[in-house]
């Protein structure tokens, strides 16, 4: 009987993220479009996009927590939520300097929430599917956070399409997680009803 709650629990909570998962890769993809359309043809809509993204971040961290447990099981997402709120204000204040200090912002924030999303995905390798994808997707928003940093010291003034690619590629990791978990319940399912 406990057994059977447990598994309930952790089928529910795949499906949690199976959605969760899908709804971030939509969002991400939406945005990466309006930031190469758009975006590129008006500073008071890129500089918006800029502004929406580490909040949507912030937003999306905090409804995961909740329903994965609560902030108390979930530190590296608490932390992930503030990290994405100073970024933020930080993106805010960074606009009314350059580009440069923006594309220095988001990859400080790209680092600390790569590292933070790489610490959620270990703790949940053994309760959930598709953390690999999350594993990786963390790692290389680290890496692309260091590679952000060093082109912000660079003369040349970055777009808003640098930052674009680093969201897709999110989006990507985000897409592939929900497809494995998608593929693993229906599995699974199968399998229940065989039985």
């Amino acid at each position: 009987m406990a057994n059977n709650k447990t598994s309930l629990a952790a089928s529910g909570n795949e499906q949690w993220l199976k959605k969760y998962y899908f709804t971030r890769a939509a969002f991400s993809m939406l945005w990466v479009a309006a930031a190469l359309t758009v975006g590129q043809q008006s500073f008071a809509v890129a500089a918006a996009l800029l502004i929406i993204y580490p909040a949507w971040d912030a937003g999306a961290n905090v409804v995961d927590a909740a329903r994965s447990g609560g902030f108390a099981v979930n530190r590296s997402q608490v932390i992930n939520v503030t990290a994405s709120s100073v970024m933020t204000v930080a993106v805010s204040v960074a606009l009314t300097m350059s580009m440069n200090w923006v594309l220095g912002a988001f990859g400080l924030w790209a680092i600390f929430s790569g590292l933070l999303q790489l610490g959620t995905a270990i703790r949940r390798w053994k309760t959930s599917g598709g953390q690999w994808a999350m594993i990786l997707s963390g790692g290389q928003s680290a890496v692309a956070g260091a590679l952000f940093i060093f082109q912000a010291q660079m003369p040349q003034e970055p777009s808003i399409s640098t930052v674009a690619g680093y969201a897709g590629v999110g989006a990507f990791y985000f897409l592939v997680s929900a497809i494995w978990l998608s593929v693993a319940l229906s599995r699974r399912n199968l399998r229940g009803a065989e039985l």
